[in-house]
Formats: C-alpha cells, sequence, structure tokens
C-alpha cells in the first residue's frame, strides 16, 4: 500500500506520551496526522504535524487538506493544567467543534478517551462499576464538570450520529515512563500524602497496554462505552510502598482539612478537587471491553510500579 492509498487518520494530544505509543503503532498503516493545541509535535518525515486550537480556523482546513478518515481523540487539557473554566472551553467545547467536523466531513470512526473520574469517588459506590452505573462526577466537585460534559457529549454524538462509529473508553489510571496525569505525578515524587484512616483500592494500567486498547478500539468497529482496567486491584498506600514514596498523613478531620492542605501545598499531583478519590474506591469492571475486543493487558502491577520505584533509586545513587 502506498502513502497516497492508506487512509488519513488524526490523533489528537498528539505529543503526549500516550499518543506518541498510539502513533508507533498505527503509522505503518494509516496516513498519521499529528494535532496538538500545545505545541507543533516532531514526527517522522512526511508525516503531517500541526498545532491548533480546535475552536482556529485552521483546524477545519486540516480535515479538508488530508481527507480525515478517523480520528483517535486524546487531546485534553489535564486536570492540573488550568482552571475549569478553560479546560471547559478546550476539552468540552473543542470537542464539539471536532465531532460537527466529523459530521461534515464524513469522518468513519473516532474513539474518545475519557476517564474512571466520571464515576465519581462515594462511600456508596458498588464494588464493581459496569459501564451502566451513572456519571456523579459533576455532582462532587464543578472542577470534572468538563470530564463528564465531554462524555455525554460524546454519548449524543454517538446514539444521533451512529455513522461516526464512536468509541467512548473509560480507563483507570494511566501511568508509565512519560505520563504526565495527576496520579503518575504523585507517584513520582518521593513523599506522598495520604488522607488518615483511608486506603481505597485502586486499578492501574501501563501506558503501553492503555496504547494497544486504543488501537484495537480504532481498529476494530464496535462503536459504544467502555471500562477500560485489569482484573487486579491494590490498596493505594501499598502503591506508594511500592513505588518507594515516604508516605504523609493527614487528619481527615476536620472534612475541610485534607481540601485546604492540598491548596496550601499547591500539590499538582495532589489536587484538592480529587480528595474523594484517596478516600473511595472506583474500581471498574473491565470485562465488556476485554470480551468484546479480545484485550489483555501485558504489564504486571509490578512492570507498572518498578519504574517508579527504580527512579528513585537511581537519584539516591
Amino acid at each position: 500500500m502506498t502513502q497516497d492509498e492508506k487512509p488519513s487518520l488524526l490523533i489528537t494530544g498528539a505529543g503526549g506520551a500516550l499518543a506518541q505509543r498510539v502513533i508507533a503503532r498505527l503509522k505503518r498503516r494509516y496516513n498519521v496526522v499529528a494535532v496538538d493545541f500545545r505545541r507543533r509535535v516532531q514526527v517522522d518525515p512526511g508525516m503531517a504535524s500541526y498545532q491548533v486550537s480546535y475552536h482556529n480556523r485552521a483546524f477545519e482546513d486540516i480535515f479538508r487538506s488530508h481527507n480525515v478518515q478517523g480520528i483517535v481523540h486524546i487531546g485534553r487539557m489535564g486536570l492540573y493544567e488550568s482552571d475549569h473554566k478553560h479546560r471547559y472551553n478546550i476539552n468540552v467545547l473543542g470537542t464539539q467543534k471536532l465531532l460537527d467536523l466529523s459530521v461534515k466531513y464524513k469522518v468513519e470512526k473516532i474513539v474518545v478517551l475519557s476517564t474512571y473520574f466520571v464515576y465519581g469517588a462515594s462511600p456508596y459506590n458498588p464494588a464493581l462499576i459496569t459501564e451502566e452505573y451513572p456519571l456523579k462526577a459533576s455532582e462532587l466537585t464543578a472542577d470534572l464538570v468538563d470530564s463528564v460534559e465531554l462524555e455525554n457529549l460524546a454519548n449524543i454524538y454517538l446514539w444521533k450520529n451512529p455513522e461516526l462509529n464512536i468509541t467512548i473508553l473509560r480507563p483507570c489510571n494511566i501511568v508509565g515512563p512519560g505520563v504526565l496525569n495527576s496520579m503518575s505525578l504523585l507517584l513520582s515524587r518521593r513523599v506522598a500524602p495520604v488522607i488518615l484512616g483511608f486506603s481505597p483500592m485502586m486499578q492501574f494500567i501501563h501506558a503501553e497496554d492503555m496504547a494497544e486498547a486504543l488501537t484495537m478500539a480504532y481498529e476494530q468497529n464496535h462503536p459504544g462505552i467502555y471500562n477500560v482496567a485489569p482484573s487486579d486491584w491494590v490498596a493505594y498506600q501499598q502503591v506508594l510502598k511500592q513505588c518507594g514514596c515516604i508516605r504523609i498523613p493527614i487528619p481527615s478531620l476536620p472534612s475541610q482539612f485534607p481540601t485546604k492542605f492540598s491548596k496550601l501545598l499547591n500539590w499538582r499531583a495532589f489536587p484538592s478537587y480529587l480528595i474523594n478519590y484517596y478516600k473511595y474506591p472506583v474500581i471498574l469492571d473491565g470485562t465488556l471491553f476485554a470480551d468484546t475486543f479480545g484485550f489483555r493487558a501485558n504489564r504486571s502491577l509490578d512492570d507498572i510500579f518498578s519504574h517508579y520505584r527504580e527512579r528513585k533509586e537511581m537519584k539516591i545513587l
């Protein structure tokens, strides 16, 4: 297949560690068009790369110039990167623009990366959360409104425009080399907070496995909403121990104290609006995705945590 015969695939958030892994898997079979609103990404010779906001007119020019046939939408603003108003503009309104252009230019397949945060962390969560469970995050904190609204928007287009073949993935904590989300930043620290009396069970997926999940979701046409998570989980305080972190206990009473403590220290890795996720478990049932796509995570928890532990050991040496 020549370069001109390959279908064009737009990947947003192309500068991120996860997107780079997805690009590495798909670039041989597709004409990858790399887009990132933060910076222009270095790519292979002959591969198109753009720094552009989704609201910019130049973004529509990309659809027109490259005859985009598919999209892997990873490019969202992280929770720690800005205030919730700015994130809302990028993540929600920007995604709406992307989906509107997808309808206009007859895109045939879209994968949208969501997050397990949309379920909300609550003591009343079931032991295993399936895809049918309501999204309660926005009821608990305004800072997660954009995460819920982004997915609600994608869900509307999923049912209103079935020709787009939209697949929405809700992964557990994505971690590993190069990942810069709040959990990975926390595990990279030498000291990490724990809330006294709490050590919720958590799930983790290596960035390599998540990249494989995104690749499978794109290449297999099974539109819908799917949790992506392994079938094992581990207590938060045990995670910190395995990652070589020194645990700093924070009193949970009065209830406002952990939030005020987080704001006072201005820890990007421990933002105040995620406090409940360090108190209550959000355990995903990933069976539907595993069975539908034939997915299995290959990296063990020890593979995941050893990266963070070894980095700390190297700094000591």
